[in-house]
């Protein structure tokens, strides 16, 4: 047999192995990254992936937050397995460049990555945890991010400002002009009638909805996507809602 021909016949072979599986790594315990962020600054063992940038870096002395479900997708795109053990949502990426302020008077608290306008949803890319003073952090300040990813600003916010939970509300679930299923239940009694909404309104709030037959206007609370109840129900959602008399100070 010819020599060339035998190694025509060894390559070909060669190139028709089967795939190499996709790498196990493990999410390093505290990652960090000063510039972008890439695989191998999360993963011990990207190897030929290290360099793939998943995320833009946080301001020194901040943290970035990664969804974990991106990271893991663009991951496995690039041959690395990360099974995601913990059922993680979300990813830290502290960078820990810069000098820090004295501890005594910061305070780690949720802030905003960039400014929004009203009415924008929160991201997790919105959102970075810093070393704020301790005299800037809102008495309902969010613990966690999941507390606040998904919902809506309600003013413009400020890149950098702490986030306070009374700047933020649920999205709309019922918007003006929507056709809106109004429910009434007490005891064996139940009720469905349609109307038109007379604004917008996020879960629990009320809203004014107009009968479709008879024209005339009802007060209802809105409880789902174009969902609302009157009655007891309604009733009991706005007495959850209003502090008894005992959280209430008593007024001089």
């Amino acid at each position: 047999m010819p020599r060339g021909f035998a190694v025509a016949c060894l390559l070909a072979l060669m190139s028709a192995s089967p795939a190499v599986a996709a790498q196990p790594v493990q999410l390093r315990a505290s990652p960090e990254a000063s510039g972008p962020i890439t695989l191998g600054a999360l993963f011990d063992g990207a190897g030929a992936a290290a360099g793939v940038v998943v995320g833009t870096p946080a301001p020194p002395g901040q943290s970035a937050v990664l969804d974990a479900g991106v990271v893991q997708r663009i991951a496995r795109d690039h041959g690395l397995d990360w099974e995601n053990p913990a059922g993680m949502s979300r990813i830290l990426v502290a960078n820990a460049g810069g000098a820090a302020t004295p501890a005594v008077q910061e305070r780690e608290a949720l802030t905003y990555s960039r400014s929004l306008a009203a009415g924008e949803v929160i991201q997790p890319g919105d959102l970075v945890f810093a070393k704020v003073p301790r005299f800037q952090v809102p008495a309902d300040a969010p613990r966690d991010a999941v507390d606040v990813i998904g919902k809506l600003a309600r003013q413009p916010l400020r890149a950098g400002a702490p986030v306070a939970t009374h700047e933020l509300t649920m999205p709309l679930v019922i918007k003006r002009d929507d056709v809106v299923q109004v429910s009434y239940r007490d005891g064996g009694v139940s009720l469905v009638l349609q109307g038109k909404a007379m604004g917008d309104a996020a879960t629990g709030a009320p809203v004014a909805i107009q009968n479709t037959n008879s024209k005339k206007v009802i007060q209802a609370v809105a409880t789902g996507v174009d969902q609302a109840v009157v009655g007891p129900e309604a009733e009991a959602i706005r007495a959850a809602q209003v502090p008894t008399s005992s959280q209430v100070a008593a007024i001089p």
